[in-house]
Formats: structure tokens, sequence, C-alpha cells
């Protein structure tokens, strides 16, 4: 069994409850609006990460990410995408099993046509009332489970 964290729009925030929660996952998977290198840093010392540009990453570290990416975790495919809107590729057809995504702040999973489709929320400072959330996938073979947990943050930065 495989874990890969997924986190998004941190927007220059890791926090405390977000790192111990990514604690023992394999891979870490960052949907964009990450906010400062440091936070790439900071997951990379947990596993390696697979991250994108969110449309408010800027500067020439943020330049240096992709607008999407993808990894094989065992069998499974995962493309990472920051807004799910700007999605141009069919990704049942390109054999991607999962598609991470980031922007809303809303956390999500759903699958269609046999792709998951997983928004862990927003990790960061707290957005309107929208809940600071994080998720993860097990894999197992070619078999994909997902979730999304709360984070009890300590505060409402």
């Amino acid at each position: 069994m495989l874990r890969v964290g997924l986190i998004s729009d941190t927007h220059g925030l890791l926090r405390p409850e977000a790192k111990s929660f990514l604690q023992g996952s394999h891979y870490i998977v960052h949907g964009g609006d990450i906010g400062h290198p440091s936070i790439l840093q900071e997951l990379a010392a947990l596993a390696p990460v697979t991250a994108v540009r969110g449309n408010n990453d800027h500067g020439s570290w943020a330049d240096a990410l992709r607008e999407t990416d993808s990894l094989r975790v065992g069998e499974v495919f995962v493309f990472a995408i920051h807004d799910l809107a700007q999605l141009d590729i069919d990704p049942g057809a390109a054999g991607i099993r999962v598609v991470v995504s980031g922007h809303s702040h809303r956390p999500r999973i759903e699958e269609r046509d046999g792709v998951l489709y997983v928004n862990p929320g927003s990790s960061g400072p707290r957005r309107f009332t929208l809940p600071g959330s994080i998720g993860d996938l097990s894999i197992d073979g070619r078999s994909v489970s997902a979730r999304i947990v709360e984070l009890a943050c300590r505060n409402a930065a």
C-alpha cells in the first residue's frame, strides 16, 4: 500500500497539523498556490514532492514550476493541475486514474468515467467559512481510495 499526501492552497502557510498529517507519505502532491518556496522545501523533507504552479504563485521560484505535472505511483498515474477548469485533456483516455487540483478551496472527491478527481481543499490561511483541509490517496496495485480530513487548526490565520 502506497500513500500519497495531497495538499493545496497553502498560500505561504504550512500548518503544523498539515505537516503532521503528511508524515509517513511515500509521495506528496501540492495542487498549487504554494505561496513561498520554503513550503516546498519543508514538504520535500517529508517525501518526494510533485507541485504545480497556482495563479497566486509568482517569482523565479514559481516560474520553475509547471502548470501541470504527473507522477506514477505503483500502477496508477496521478495528474496535478491547479484549476480544474483549465484541464484540457481527457484524463481517462490518457491513462490517468487520479486528477488532483486546488484553486477553489473546496474539498471534494468525485469519480467520473473511471477517473478520481480530488481537491484536498485549502490547508493555508482560512478563506471565508471554508474549513482547512488536507487529503491523501491510498494506492494498492490499480486500486485507489481517497480521503479528505478537516484540519483542527489552532488559529484562523
